[in-house]
């Protein structure tokens, strides 16, 4: 039997899964917190700049910065909520979609390589990942990856 060493297999899994959308990320001069919000907002349209600052748990200088960029390059928009008028609330625009949709394209398609190359059904591969969730976050967790969309 093959011994693993789960958080190297973890690191390199990672970094392979990365990859692509990394390369579109360095074209763009972006990192990977503007990937992240890309993803967060994509999946959760009128997210609050608070809801984005606690999924990514960076300080809110980093996301100020993430956001300006995002805007700015007209990938995403804020506006003001409803009831609460001091709220910003973040969708994507056309643009922010059609860039969410490059990034996560190949780890999809590498996904969806490691499902048939291991013979696990994705929902098998899924709850690896979920198992990953500390248990106090997951409800949370589930609810953000289910977002409205995408």
């Amino acid at each position: 039997p093959m011994c693993f060493c789960w958080v190297s297999l973890c690191f390199f899994g990672y970094r392979g899964f990365v990859a692509g959308a990394d390369h579109i990320l360095e074209c763009l001069k972006f990192g990977l917190a503007p990937h992240r919000g890309l993803q967060f907002v994509g999946r959760n349209q009128d997210l609050t700049v608070a809801g984005l600052l606690d999924i990514l748990k960076i300080t809110k200088q980093s996301l100020a910065r993430v956001l300006k960029d995002l805007i700015d390059q007209g990938y995403v928009f804020q506006k003001e909520g409803a009831e609460d008028r001091r709220q910003r609330l973040l969708h994507l625009t056309p643009e922010g979609e059609a860039l969410r949709a490059r990034l996560i394209a190949p780890q999809i398609a590498r996904f969806e390589a490691a499902c048939k190359a291991t013979g696990l059904a994705a929902e098998q591969f899924g709850q690896v990942f979920v198992s990953l969730i500390d248990a106090d976050n997951q409800p949370l967790s589930l609810s953000l990856i289910k977002g409205n969309h995408g």
